[in-house]
């Protein structure tokens, strides 16, 4: 079993809740995080817009101004088999792809054991 753990925009999630389950993965946690990405704003083009008085009034202003600002956006997690994994990764992708910087992140991991609390199986039967 993997676990996929994919972030994305928060105007993707009901795109992206409606291809998960079109594609037979219904069972999903989804979870409020804030986070940035690596990439650094460039200042110079910032400091042009500035001094031209052309910051918008809006959240892309606001992010044009805070050089370190944390983003809102929204951590996707699904346990699947190990077979299903390029098929929800490319899921993912397709409901999430814009080609612009912040479309998200997909990670997998490995999944060594799982237990069902309320009748204690373990492993894959509790799958």
């Amino acid at each position: 079993m993997k676990e996929v753990m994919a972030i994305v925009r928060l105007n993707k999630v009901n795109q992206t809740k409606e291809a998960l389950a079109s594609a037979g993965y219904p069972s999903f946690t989804c979870r409020k995080v804030l986070g940035r990405g690596k990439k650094l704003i460039d200042m110079s083009l910032l400091t042009s817009i500035v001094d031209a008085g052309e910051v918008p009034v809006s959240p892309v202003g606001e992010y044009l101004t805070e050089s370190a600002r944390l983003i809102p956006k929204r951590v996707f997690t699904l346990i699947v088999e190990d077979d299903d994994v390029n098929k929800v990764v490319d899921v993912i992708m397709d409901a999430n792809s814009t080609g612009n910087p912040g479309d998200g992140k997909i990670f997998v991991l490995p999944i060594y054991e799982s237990y069902k609390v309320r009748t204690g199986e373990s492993t894959l039967e509790a799958y």
